[in-house]
């Protein structure tokens, strides 16, 4: 019997969309939350109160921002679509109700929700069809909230950072995060937005904040070996930087809220001409 002169059958590598969920215990240990501050925003521009009302969570991941809106007082119904990141929500938050689905496509129905909220995923979404879906499940007078922790690329360690990740992996840092606020265009014209930016930040040890950075989709569809040692060259280059082994991430909260018209769009009437 002769060896096959075929390649071996490799596994499928996870796009970035989807890399998230092998990591959905590392992701929910080290990312960051979202100051306080945020859901005041929030509430002011939508002009809404959040306590009450009721909110679907949009690629809620593993449940940072659905706690937040939970704790908040809104009566959250959590959509994601990856298995392992819907697992850890799970366990994360018991008593939330999540469903399977994607901004694409929502499993909500008609006119269900005042907010519809989207942390840190409405790019994974194409607008051409999220926008629809979300004008459809809103009621009339809710509010479609977008927002991203984004890096504060004026903090000189920061942008250092962000330049080493760009020689490294090819990700430019400063465009990622230009281009996903930017998908929040509505194609179909029917959607304002209106943008506000929140400064906050958090001290953490050097190696929580190498976990949260490493459990970006970046790293996480790139070779493992490779990552690794990347993390791990940069561990060293933290530690000249802050000996006593803690920093502070400094992050900018791109937040971005549509609201839509307070009384339906009447449906043409087709049966006259």
């Amino acid at each position: 019997m002769t060896a096959s002169t075929q390649p071996p059958v490799q596994p499928p590598t996870p796009s970035r969309a989807t890399s998230f969920n092998a990591a959905a215990a590392q992701y929910a240990q080290n990312r960051p939350s979202y100051p306080p501050a945020l859901l005041d925003a929030v509430e002011h521009l939508a002009a809404h109160s959040l306590p009450g009302s009721r909110v679907a969570d949009i690629g809620a991941g593993t449940g940072i921002s659905t706690a937040l809106l939970h704790a908040h007082g809104a009566h959250v119904i959590a959509v994601e679509p990856g298995d392992g990141m819907a697992a850890q929500f799970r366990r994360t938050l018991p008593d939330v109700p999540i469903v399977r689905g994607n901004g694409n496509a929502l499993p909500l129905a008609d006119a269900s929700v005042d907010f519809l909220t989207y942390a840190q995923s409405w790019h994974w979404t194409d607008p051409a069809h999220a926008v629809p879906e979300a004008l459809r499940v809103l009621r009339p007078g809710g509010a479609l909230v977008l927002w991203w922790n984004t890096y504060a690329l004026d903090v000189p360690w920061v942008a250092a950072q962000a330049n080493r990740i760009k020689y490294f992996f090819g990700i430019d840092v400063a465009v990622e995060q230009s281009n996903a606020s930017g998908r929040a265009a509505d194609p179909s014209g029917r959607l304002v937005f209106a943008r506000r930016q929140l400064r906050w930040s958090r001290q953490v040890p050097i190696d929580t904040h190498l976990a949260n950075i490493g459990s970006h989709s970046a790293f996480l569809v790139h070779d493992k070996e490779d990552a690794a040692a990347f993390l791990a060259e940069e561990r060293n280059l933290l530690l000249k930087l802050f000996p006593a082994e803690t920093l502070e991430e400094t992050y900018e909260v791109d937040l971005l809220v549509a609201k839509t018209p307070a009384t339906p769009t009447p449906t043409p009437d087709r049966t006259t001409h």
